[in-house]
């Protein structure tokens, strides 16, 4: 298999799954279920829908803030608005082409900021592992609180804790031989590797140079408290969540979460998973699949409508740069 057919199945296959889940999704109803679900979504109350919107845009705010207390340390100060336009922007990418928003993200601020790819990268990087330990922790709090259903949720994904552990132990014993062979190594590709991999880390282990670190944590709880928050003034548009718990709708957001990994921008995964989440409480699949849909709409088109507009946006702010 050539190189260019495996990157073009990594950005085909993952569409092409959505698509699929949608069209399943759609035949898994009868026509009577799917007109309840097209009126709840067609009747949901714009105000939550508005907040819930809301609520996404300020957790981005809030994110391109944290980005500059990564950066500062390494000599760096972008503009409030550029780093909003390129993650907003990288966002949009991703819906498309899942991972390239990374990329895209370090190359604009390497364009517009002049903030070294390698460094920028090994911010974005240290996000992500940042936001992994938060959704580690929110699953940790999930599990604590409903124990029984998270587990159930993994056992029927298929997820073997033993098997991920073992991968995970196997992926850490090749990057530490990688490691110690790129660091003794005089080649000159090795030595370029070595250079890209100190700016890399250079961006990780910048969080703990950071001067505002408490100011850092406080952001990092405001951004997923803003994901939690759009999930949960959700539950206020179809009259059947209203009374769920807020444990209730961690295991919805668990389960959204691990979608949205799996398909571009969860497209189509992300309302099942959401809607079987909530049929464990007792919620019609008709109810759940409404709630699924409405939150997925409206972030989605957030993520659109904002993401084309940094598209226009970051080269006319930044006409200098060109």
């Amino acid at each position: 298999m050539t190189n260019t057919l495996k990157k073009n199945l990594k950005i085909i296959l993952p569409i092409a799954l959505g698509v699929f889940l949608v069209w399943y999704s759609y035949n898994a109803t009868s026509p009577e279920d799917r007109k309840q679900i097209f009126f709840y979504i067609k009747e949901a109350d714009a105000l939550w829908v508005s907040l819930s919107v809301l609520l996404g845009v300020l957790g981005h705010v809030s994110r391109a803030i944290r980005w500059n207390y990564l950066l500062e340390p390494l000599g760096y100060q972008p503009k409030l608005k550029n780093n909003l336009l390129i993650i907003l922007m990288s966002y949009f990418a991703n819906l498309g082409i899942p991972r390239t928003g990374e990329v895209l993200r370090a190359t604009a601020l390497t364009t517009y900021e002049d903030v070294p790819f390698e460094k920028g990268f090994g911010t974005i990087v240290t996000e992500r592992v940042i936001d992994v330990i938060m959704l580690l922790f929110i699953v940790l709090l999930a599990l604590v609180l409903q124990t029984d259903v998270i587990m159930d949720v993994l056992e029927k994904k298929g997820l073997d804790i033993k098997g991920i552990v073992s991968l995970l132990g196997a992926v850490l014993v090749a990057g530490t031989v990688f490691a110690l062979f790129i660091k003794k190594s005089s080649n000159g590709i090795a030595i370029k590797i070595k250079s890209f991999l100190k700016g890399l880390l250079d961006g990780v282990f910048s969080i703990f140079k950071m001067k505002r670190k408490w100011s850092f944590v406080l952001h990092t709880l405001f951004i997923w408290g803003c994901y939690i928050g759009m999930l949960w003034v959700i539950k206020f548009t179809v009259p059947e969540t209203v009374e769920l718990t807020f444990s209730q709708l961690l295991v919805a957001f668990v389960a959204g979460a691990f979608a949205m990994a799996t398909t571009n921008g969860g497209i189509g995964l992300y309302p099942i998973a959401v809607s079987n989440a909530l049929t464990i409480f007792g919620i019609s699949s008709v109810a759940g699949d409404a709630f699924g849909w409405i939150i997925w709409i409206s972030q989605t088109l957030m993520i659109v409508v904002f993401g084309a507009i940094s598209f226009l946006l970051l080269p006319l702010l930044n006409r200098n740069k060109q």
